[in-house]
């Protein structure tokens, strides 16, 4: 049976565990390598992926690329606009026609069916590059720089500060597989639906002021606030604003607590420069973690671990 990525739940705690080891492995066995350097055993040799942007992207479509590469296959980028997918060419359509080309794809789009109705067409692994719904690919990336940090996952405490997006969905998604807890503090009208917080298995709540979130928390988070394309920004910016990670906030935390920002960041909005530049935040090793673990995450469609 084919394997796609579309969201954490598809590999399971099992599934996630594998793919960390290895990239933790991985990543330390190429250590001094040139980044264009295959890994010594190139493990997907002759294979070929496929990206399809629907929306902007760095570090997706960069480390995407240089994952494949890394692992000794090849890729093929392209932007939705510039496919026949831009001027009404359907998803299943594409899916299967991409399937007869290459050996995985990977798409960055906004509406999440998209992504569903891909994987339920292509004969390939599909891989979720983020849709509106989720971005499991970051989060991955997340839990690798944690670990790496040296911080067990069970029991852990990481707090969210702000919208209740995407990334917030994945990363409760990931506290009821790995067991660990999640406190997001969300102003009303921004907070994350019943069905994205019951993805944490009870593991995750919702508060409304940043203080309870941050207070104790190993591992705080952030997110840009206005995400691209979104509207009525000025409203938005104003119901955000109390819920900025300055440096007070984050002396609530414990005091080897750690900042991630999945980036890019709005220095002055989310954050302040103080705590994304300071000593605790962990941002420059989790936007290159993208590329360990989602060389794991391909190997992991492939079959090749979990």
């Amino acid at each position: 049976m084919t394997r796609h990525f579309l969201n954490l739940t598809d590999a399971g705690a099992d599934g996630i565990a594998a793919m960390l080891a290895d990239a933790l492995d991985r990543k330390a066995a190429r250590a001094g390598f040139p980044k264009g350097r295959a890994d010594a055993d190139a493990p997907l040799a002759g294979h070929t992926l496929a990206m399809v942007f629907e929306k902007s992207s760095t570090r997706t479509r960069f480390s995407f690329d240089m994952a494949i590469r890394q692992l000794g296959g090849t890729s093929i980028v392209s932007d939705g606009g510039s496919m026949q997918l831009g001027r009404g060419e359907s998803i299943a359509d594409t899916a299967r026609i991409l399937s007869g080309y290459v050996d995985a794809i990977m798409i960055r789009t906004d509406d999440h069916a998209k992504i569903e109705e891909m994987a339920h067409y292509a004969s390939v692994p599909v891989i979720n590059g983020l849709t509106d719904a989720s971005h499991p690919c970051q989060i991955m990336a997340d839990l690798l720089t944690i670990i790496e940090s040296g911080k067990a996952l069970p029991g852990l405490k990481v707090a969210w500060l702000g919208d209740g997006n995407n990334v917030l969905a994945s990363i409760v998604e990931a506290a009821g597989l790995m067991q660990f807890d999640v406190v997001a503090a969300c102003p009303q009208g921004y907070m994350p639906t019943e069905a994205d917080v019951a993805l944490g298995k009870g593991r995750a709540r919702i508060v409304s002021t940043p203080r309870e979130a941050v207070e104790g928390a190993d591992i705080v988070v952030t997110d840009t606030w206005i995400s691209m394309g979104q509207a009525h920004a000025e409203t938005k910016l104003a119901a955000l604003t109390p819920y900025q990670v300055d440096a007070a906030l984050m002396a609530l935390a414990k005091p080897d607590a750690k900042f991630l920002h999945c980036l890019p960041a709005h220095r002055g909005e989310e954050v302040t420069p103080e705590v994304i530049d300071g000593p605790q935040s962990l941002i420059w090793q989790e936007a290159e973690n993208r590329l360990h673990a989602q060389k794991s995450v391909l190997r992991w469609c492939f079959g090749q671990i979990g």
